[in-house]
């Protein structure tokens, strides 16, 4: 039976497969059936409200006090451009690359300010029982390819659409910035910490692209306001700006109520731009002496739209890859604790499924698929007891036959 969808007034229908209808520039409109994509001509652009209706969504950025609507190549480089010219606050102010870190920003000069905003802050140390656990990232672009492959397993196709484009990535390194101990990933290194312990996270801003303040932001994790790594224009701390080429040490503490599993990302000058291009992360904190699952995965769901890309499709992902084959698969055996983490990365609503399975929500009810909202997690535990190929995916059908999905692979 044909499919159709409504599309500004248009009816469109496929003779052969469900059809996703996705964001195009200019005249044409992408459709794909099975990630494969057929352009359809349009007697004009998207407006926002069409935009807003199909695969991806509308991004608006305010950067210098100005909204910028990322529908078009140009207005993406309008936004980058407005992100590089945003000049550092007076809060944010540090010293050298070399010597960035653990000072204080400076405090805003007498009556320019509420009180609040003078106030001076320590550094946190880990309580008794606790330890310090460090990690070193640095943020850069790098070229990005959604599906190494060039296939799609799950629909048994290949992917020929354009697949490559400037993302920005953490990275992880050891000591000193010495060398990488792993290539730049969407999501960055997943922290863990203890209850009782801190998180030392030196960070480095290393790209040499877009010219651009990035930071690192916490959820979940007690922080002071000069490790909060969030730019608030006038009102930002040290750790909310951090320019290309400097460093800076953020100190995050693991409280009892930050047990679970919490997002990174950034949150600098650009954050919706650079976070929709894959500055995020995850940390898991664990009561402490808790047993590590057997299988433990993280996972987010989001999308690469083409205001991010400029490319025609949108991109339904699962950590910056495309379909199944190209997405992480998981492996577990029977027997073993599995522990499965997923975030929501974007602007949309997502659930998390996975075929065959079952496990507690935080109430103590039964489930196999779980509402993701943006920045949100659920975390799915079982003892595995059923082996087989099992799919994963976002059960907002449209994202999963946008490549939201994934391969859970159990052995007797």
């Amino acid at each position: 039976m044909a499919s159709s969808v409504v599309h500004g007034g248009q009816n469109i229908r496929a003779q052969e497969d469900p059809v996703v209808v996705e964001a195009g520039f200019g005249e044409n409109l992408y459709v794909r059936t099975s990630l494969r994509y057929v352009a359809v001509r349009m007697t004009g652009g998207l407006d926002r409200r069409a935009f807003l209706g199909v695969g991806g969504a509308a991004l608006i950025c305010t950067i210098g006090g100005k909204a910028i609507e990322l529908r078009t190549p140009k207005d993406v480089a309008e936004a980058d451009a407005a992100a590089a010219n945003v000049a550092r606050p007076r809060g944010a102010a540090i010293a050298t690359t070399a010597t960035a870190g653990m000072g204080t920003a400076k405090a805003p000069s007498a009556g320019s300010y509420p009180p609040v905003d003078g106030l001076t802050f320590g550094t946190p140390q880990p309580q008794p029982g606790g330890q310090v656990r460090e990690y070193w990232i640095e943020a850069k672009s790098l070229m990005w390819d959604v599906a190494p492959s060039g296939r799609d397993e799950f629909m048994g196709t290949a992917i020929k659409c354009p697949r490559r484009f400037r993302a920005f990535a953490y990275r992880p390194f050891n000591a000193g910035f010495a060398a990488p101990t792993g290539a730049a990933s969407i999501p960055g290194p997943t922290l863990y910490a203890e209850v009782g312990d801190v998180l030392r996270v030196h960070f480095r801003n290393g790209d040499e692209h877009f010219g651009q303040a990035v930071t690192m932001h916490p959820h979940g994790v007690r922080y002071t306001p000069d490790y909060d790594g969030a730019y608030m224009g006038d009102f930002t701390r040290i750790g909310g700006f951090i320019a290309p080429g400097e460093e800076f040490t953020y100190t995050w503490e693991a409280v009892p109520e930050s047990v679970g599993v919490w997002p990174y990302h950034d949150h600098g000058p650009n954050e919706t731009l650079n976070s929709h291009r894959g500055l995020f992360g995850m940390i898991v904190i664990r009561e402490r002496g808790a047993k590590v699952p057997d299988v433990e995965a993280g996972l987010y769901f989001h999308s690469f739209s083409p205001a991010v890309t400029k490319l025609r499709a949108n991109f339904a992902c699962v950590n910056g890859r495309v379909a199944a084959g190209n997405t992480p698969t998981i492996h577990a055996k029977v027997g073993q604790d599995v522990a499965l983490h997923c975030i929501g990365g974007d602007d949309m609503l997502h659930t998390f499924h996975v075929h065959g399975h079952r496990w507690k929500a935080a109430d103590g009810t039964d489930v196999d698929n779980q509402l993701v909202g943006p920045m949100t997690s659920v975390t799915a535990r079982w003892t595995e007891d059923n082996p087989g190929r099992w799919l994963y995916h976002c059960h907002v059908l449209a994202h999963m036959d946008a490549g939201m999905n994934g391969w859970y692979l159990v052995e007797p």
